[in-house]
Parts: structure tokens; C-alpha cells; sequence
């Protein structure tokens, strides 16, 4: 038996799995999460992707280009398993089939891709908790509270 067969099959138990990919309405803006499973602790490129008419537009990628009507709107955080694209004024303009493409630097399993369709009308509220990984500042915000809480413990003596 060819030995060189058995190099891929390896590389495979180390792919990047794309586990789900949800969308959600958060007030104005659009946000969609692709949670995966770690296989690897090689980097992790992304590209998320609209679909309409026919054509494939980048939103928001580290893979290639994004296209300028999206790049000023989109913005893409990243936390352990997922990576969560939010999309600012989100309008019926925006429907479509929405792409989640990873890929792991030097992973020979290729690109894992999920596609998800995102109709306004159709879009839950996201939950409630997610309002924290949404507003990255929300750290800056518990310590700005913090003199406030101090404040109120001292009135209450």
C-alpha cells in the first residue's frame, strides 16, 4: 500500500467543522454566528458572504476582497468557536443566502462552507445575553458602573 494515502486522511481529523449558522435581528442590525468546532489551533480565516440575483458579494473576509457598500457596515468578531458577523442597518436590500466559509491555515481538508438564507420577516430577536458579545465595550461600561455601585452601597449605610 502507498503510505503517501494515509497523509490526507490525518490531515482530515483536523478540519475546521462549521457546527451551525444562525442569523438574528439585533435592534437595527443584522447579526449571524458560525460556530465550529476547534479541531486545531492553526489560524482561522473567514469569509462571509451574501448571494443575490445570482451574484456572490463579500461582506466581510480575511480570504479576499470585501466589496465597498459592505465593508463600512459589516464588522466581524471572533470568540472561542465562533465567528460572528454583525451587519449595521440591516434592510430587506440585504436578503439573501448568507455564506460562512473557514479555513485553517495549512488544513488540507479544504474550506468548510454553510449557507443560511436570511429573509427580514423571518428573523428572530437575537437573546438577550448576545446584547454582551455584540457591544464589545460592554467591559469599559461595567467599569465605568462600578464607582456608581460603590456609590449606592455607601447610601444604603
Amino acid at each position: 500500500s502507498n503510505p503517501l494515502l494515509l497523509f490526507p486522511v490525518l490531515q482530515a481529523a483536523h478540519c475546521q467543522m462549521i457546527k451551525d449558522l444562525s442569523a438574528c435581528l439585533l435592534g437595527q442590525n443584522l447579526r449571524v454566528d458560525c460556530r465550529y468546532e476547534n479541531k486545531t489551533s492553526n489560524p482561522l480565516t473567514y469569509e462571509f458572504s451574501i448571494t443575490k440575483d445570482n451574484r456572490k458579494h463579500v461582506i466581510h473576509s480575511t480570504i479576499s476582497v470585501s466589496e465597498n457598500i459592505y465593508r463600512s457596515r459589516a464588522n466581524v468578531t471572533m470568540h472561542k468557536n465562533l465567528v460572528c458577523l454583525h451587519l449595521q442597518s440591516f434592510t430587506t436590500s440585504d436578503e439573501g443566502v448568507y455564506m460562512c466559509e473557514l479555513k485553517a491555515t495549512n488544513d488540507y481538508t479544504g474550506n468548510q462552507i454553510k449557507n443560511i438564507t436570511v429573509i427580514k420577516d423571518k428573523l428572530e430577536k437575537c437573546a438577550g445575553f448576545s446584547l454582551l458579545i455584540q457591544n464589545t465595550s460592554w467591559l469599559l461600561l461595567l467599569l465605568l458602573s462600578l464607582p456608581l455601585l460603590q456609590a449606592v452601597d455607601f447610601v444604603s449605610l
